[in-house]
């Protein structure tokens, strides 16, 4: 009976073979042609940009109102879970494996290069180059595109396959959110075009992440070391790397990214408060007061504003739009990943943990890294601004080359990084090897290896073709589709919270979720009042659904120490 269970998590159907097809074409089309990959890539990218950069934006803000309006809603209270259930992973655990998912490595990656390639030249014209103002532009702007938007965009999928996986039983996969407005056409085409989608968005979204670790691994490695920072440094850079999250990924999820993540958050932790003492202290503590007010101010017009009139979106292309689309070509992968992780707490918890931590630790590192970067420039590093505009990836080795200690902390920091890509792409492989395969919580290690060398192989694709802008067209493309299964999504999802609320649910009664699924199913997809399935539907097997919790007390509330608890 395990075994059967077993085998039927582990569906090897038309969502691997589809979305496997998918990669294989576009892997020998990079390896046959990449100059007319890159050519036809960069073409959509700006057909993109020129002309649904309002929707990205628009869509943006929509996520992030949709959130804060849940979690303070009389809906902020229900639990991924069933009533009473405790956490896995304490919060430390929890916070570091989110924050390594959701843009660990990246924030490193243009902490320092983001901030003064604003400062060395503002957008939309809004200060003058290398001036005060400016200086505040690029932090207001950094703030902007690291803070609220991207992690409410994370968040809206992880509550919602959080929610039906753990709440209603359903398997870990997107389609099943769809529940509520599809009803049972979910289990067929439509919704394996749907979880195909989500594999694509996977796939692209993490290889461009992996790439960017070639970039910046291999530019760290040449500032400190003196290696070579060519192409052919950076596929050794990636083949590396994959071997070693390959290796990772052979491990549970309890053993393998969660040290991995604490080990990586801890080591950035010693980082930032060395720079925090190190560096200008005052400059630093100024730049975040005054950085989150001008953002806080400012939300709104940044999060609307476009060049309408003139249509020179350049700027927008390469800042805004790409980072609104490579967010969203990130939800399905850190949206699963971090509902994987989060069964036990509530929506409003679930909301403050992964919208307002990540970005208050957002301000405080961009603060540190990226205001003493501008101060140096403006001070004693005259034109390390232009140095890293020119090299982004190298971009915190060349600001790390300002200090007595430059080579201890360049090489701290090459840990940090390549222990954050190594997690991440690990966290990847698990959720491609769940998507792919009918939504198995560990998916079988064959398939997570063929999915870490798809990954691999797009990645130095993306390279050879054209390095970050082709990383960044990549992400703009796979972007478009997934945007509009979350808006679907968003709907979905309130109409089977209301729906929940009629049947009792906001009461604590289990009732609740059980009246909501009664009227979204057909009658022969109703489970029986046993907890079975129903005759003529097939057992859910949900990718994050572990064995029925203990029940000691018998009063439907699992033991605070019992197996499967978390007992925290």
């Amino acid at each position: 009976m395990q075994n059967a269970r077993e085998r039927e998590r582990h569906e090897i159907g038309p969502v691997f073979w589809v979305s496997a097809a998918f990669a294989l074409a576009f892997i020998l089309w990079g390896v046959i042609g990449p100059q007319s990959f890159g050519a036809v890539t960069q073409g959509i990218f700006e057909w993109v940009v020129g002309n649904l950069g309002w929707f990205y934006l628009l869509a943006g803000n929509f996520f992030l109102i949709f959130v804060v309006v849940l979690a303070l809603s009389r809906y902020g209270k229900l639990r991924l879970g069933k009533e009473g259930e405790r956490p896995q992973f304490s919060r430390f655990a929890w916070f570091a494996m989110l924050f390594q998912a959701g843009m660990g490595p990246a924030l490193i990656f243009w902490g320092v290069a983001e901030p003064l390639a604003h400062y060395n030249s503002p957008p939309f014209g809004l200060a003058e180059p290398g001036s005060v103002e400016a200086a505040q532009v690029g932090m207001q702007y950094t703030y902007f595109h690291w803070a609220f938007h991207p992690w409410a965009m994370y968040a809206i999928v992880g509550l919602a396959v959080g929610y039906f996986s753990f709440r209603r039983d359903e398997p870990g996969l997107i389609s099943p959110v769809f529940r509520p407005l599809l009803g049972n056409r979910v289990d067929g085409p439509i919704g394996k075009t749907i979880d195909v989608l989500s594999v694509i968005a996977v796939l692209f979204g993490v290889a461009v992440a992996l790439g960017q670790a070639g970039l910046q691994l291999t530019a760290g490695l040449g500032e400190t070391f003196g290696t070579p920072t060519g192409i052919i440094a950076q596929i050794t850079v990636i083949v590396v790397t994959t071997v070693a999250f390959i290796i990772s990924a052979s491990t549970a999820i309890e053993k393998g990214i969660n040290y991995l993540s604490q080990i990586s958050l801890y080591l950035a932790g010693v980082l930032l408060v060395f720079f925090l003492f190190l560096g200008p202290t005052a400059t630093q503590l100024g730049a975040l007061t005054q950085g989150v007010g001008d953002y806080a101010g400012g939300i709104v017009p940044m999060s609307m504003r476009l060049n309408s009139f003139d249509q020179d979106n350049t700027w927008l292309g390469s800042w805004t739009v790409f980072y609104w689309s490579w967010w969203i070509a990130w939800c399905p992968y850190v949206g699963l990943f971090i509902a994987r992780i989060s069964r036990g707490r509530t929506i409003r918890e679930f909301v403050l943990g992964t919208v307002l931590g990540p970005s208050v630790v957002t301000f405080v590192w961009v603060a540190v890294f990226g205001g003493t970067a501008i101060f140096l420039d403006r001070t004693q590093a005259d034109g390390l601004a232009e140095r890293v505009v020119a090299d982004p990836a190298a971009g915190m080795f060349l600001f790390l080359d300002q200090f007595p200690l430059a080579l201890p902390l360049s090489i701290l920091t090459l840990a940090v990084l390549w222990i954050f890509f190594v997690a991440g792409a690990d966290a990847g492989t698990v959720v491609l090897g769940s998507l792919s395969t009918g939504g198995p919580q560990e998916p079988v290690r064959w398939i997570k290896v063929a999915w870490g060398l798809a990954m691999a192989a797009i990645a130095g694709i993306l390279l050879v073709a054209g390095g970050l802008g082709a990383l960044q067209s990549a992400s703009v493309l796979t972007g478009v589709p997934f945007a509009f299964i979350m808006f679907l999504m968003c709907i979905s999802f309130l109409k089977h919270l209301r729906s929940e609320a009629r049947g009792g649910g906001l009461q604590g009664s289990p009732g609740g979720a059980d009246a909501a699924r009664a009227r979204e199913e057909a009658p022969s997809t109703r489970r029986a009042p046993s907890g079975r399935p129903a005759p003529g539907r097939p057992a859910t097997g949900s990718t994050f659904t572990a064995e029925p919790l203990p029940d000691p007390r018998g009063d439907g509330t699992p033991g605070i120490n019992e197996p499967g608890t978390g007992g925290r």
